[in-house]
């Protein structure tokens, strides 16, 4: 075991093979593995194009800002590279379609 600069004790883990890895690195390596692959916002902007799928607001190189990555069935880890589970939305029409689910929510609740 070793002491980090803060005094936490870091256990170190044998991973096979003679090499020895801290729970912290370990946890690391499995927060990379369930990163998207890539840029998956720029990929979406080049298959679907500078155009909210929502509104059809065109949008060209200076406020491409303005375009967001919509992940269709809530799970941002979900990136196939055909671009199926994305739609680029504008930040307007993006916080709409999150806020349609609270209201509703909220709406439906029965207190």
């Amino acid at each position: 075991m070793r002491r980090s600069r803060y005094g936490n004790v870091h256990k170190r883990i044998s991973a096979g093979k003679g090499t020895e890895k801290s729970v912290e690195e370990i946890v690391r390596e499995l927060r990379e593995i369930g990163r998207p692959s890539g840029n998956y916002r720029e990929q979406s902007l080049k298959i679907h194009g500078l155009i909210c799928a929502k509104c059809g607001r065109e949008f060209d190189d200076k406020d491409r800002h303005l375009l967001t990555v919509h992940h269709k069935d809530g799970n941002h880890n979900n990136n196939p590279s055909d671009g199926s589970n994305w739609e680029n939305l504008c930040v307007y029409c993006h916080d709409d379609e999150h806020g349609r689910g609270l209201l509703g929510d909220f709406l439906g609740r029965r207190d």
